[in-house]
């Protein structure tokens, strides 16, 4: 399973994640959280893991637009990533990480291998979501560059 977050300008966008054969996306509903409201944040990933991935027909040459860009209040997915930082939590076989992703120069995200954290098996969702809100709040907290 995979799920994701979003942090843009203090606000934590948490989707539900569905899958089209092998990609993911996000789909409704969509959480969202401010940075601060630590409660919310973990009700948002809880709600967004007990969903899980929700299975989702292709239609050949039809991909829905992106449907974080109208809880963004943007018009285009550039406008959504400038400034976004995201991260994923995996789980498989009750094994979880948590991966960081970089902007590539060509502008999308990539897995960022050194924002990996993995977790010794056995341990619950509470201490990843715990961990996953704790690096959110932490990064919101540094200056931004430039």
């Amino acid at each position: 399973m995979l799920y994701k977050c979003y942090l843009r300008k203090r606000i934590v966008y948490v989707p539900t994640v569905g899958k089209r054969g092998g990609a993911y996306t996000d789909i409704d509903p969509i959480a969202v959280v401010p940075i601060a409201d630590t409660e919310g944040l973990r009700r948002a990933f809880l709600n967004a893991i007990a969903r899980k991935n929700i299975p989702l027909p292709l239609q050949k040459g039809k991909w829905p637009p992106p449907v974080i860009l109208k809880y963004a209040g943007v018009r285009t997915w550039s406008a959504f990533a400038n400034g976004t930082l995201v991260w994923n939590i995996d789980e498989e076989e009750n094994l979880y990480q948590i991966i960081g992703h970089r902007m590539h120069p060509n502008g999308y995200w990539v897995r960022d291998e050194e924002q990996k954290i993995e977790f010794p098996p056995e341990t619950s969702v509470d201490v990843v979501i715990d961990r996953m809100i704790a690096i959110l709040q932490e990064v919101a907290k540094k200056p931004k560059d430039g």
